[in-house]
């Protein structure tokens, strides 16, 4: 039975669904609550499938607001009430001031797993004007505090304030229209990142790239208008619109880049 299951994952996914599993049988068979770190949004849907499995357990999500896609998670025997201040959320405030008005999503990353903290305790990080607002695991929110005093050398300021004081930042996609051949992930990718078909070809088959969060190591893989692709070290953009066919048989897509 379980070796069915794995047949359905990623081998790169197997040691977390290995963990998932057993925090599902501690809540169905143990009773004991467990409150996961951060996951991104496939393994979410992975411990969302296992627990589906099991009619005496329960999972409950909290990112910090409703549209969060990094979430901590608490599976629960389905009995059990989970109050929202049991998820340990914080938020770290960071203000950069004046001269950190170009600092960028991967600049506040960096400065923060510089520190030594693993990415899993960290949520999603809200650029704003002059600093972010990032989701973090309230268990590491004073070591950060008292640590991160840079980020891309610019000096900055930090406060942890309750998670019921989170500014989201609005999503800003950059938007790009093109035409392809085909669906096929390396020629859309490619052509999102300006790259030749061949260069695309060698982090797709290298496990680098991920559609909805998922590796996919093959080219071939046909995309759809909601898809999100990410492509270590390039970014990640969402497949927007699928437009149809132009005069010369090719499609037109329409995908936004995150910035």
């Amino acid at each position: 039975m379980v070796n069915s299951l794995f047949a359905h994952f990623h081998p790169d996914e197997h040691p977390f669904v290995d963990r998932a599993l057993e925090w599902v049988d501690k809540a169905d068979n143990r009773h004991t609550a467990k409150l996961t770190d951060f996951l991104d949004p496939r393994q979410i849907h992975i411990l969302r499938t296992l627990v589906n499995r099991s009619s005496n357990t329960a999972l409950h999500m909290n990112g910090g607001y409703a549209e969060a896609e990094r979430q901590r998670a608490i599976i629960a025997p389905d009995y059990q009430v989970i109050e929202q201040d049991e998820f340990g959320l914080a938020v770290l405030s960071v203000d950069s001031g004046k001269g950190g008005g170009g600092l960028d999503h991967g600049d506040y990353m960096g400065a923060i797993l510089g520190l030594g903290i693993k990415r899993d305790k960290i949520g999603d990080i809200h650029v704003h004007e002059h600093g972010c607002h990032c989701v973090v695991a309230e268990e590491i929110s004073d070591y950060m505090r008292l640590h991160l005093h840079q980020v891309h050398r610019v000096h900055v300021q930090t406060e942890i304030i309750p998670i019921s004081r989170l500014e989201p930042a609005r999503t800003v996609l950059e938007e790009m229209e093109f035409t392809v051949a085909s669906l096929r992930l390396d020629g859309i990718v490619g052509d999102a990142f300006r790259l030749s078909r061949a260069k695309a070809l060698v982090p797709i088959k290298a496990g680098r790239c991920r559609v909805n969060w998922k590796v996919i190591e093959d080219p071939s893989q046909v995309l759809k208008a909601g898809d999100v692709v990410s492509l270590q070290g390039f970014g990640r953009f969402r497949v927007l619109d699928i437009e149809g066919w132009t005069k010369k048989g090719r499609l037109r897509i329409r995908i936004g880049k995150y910035r």
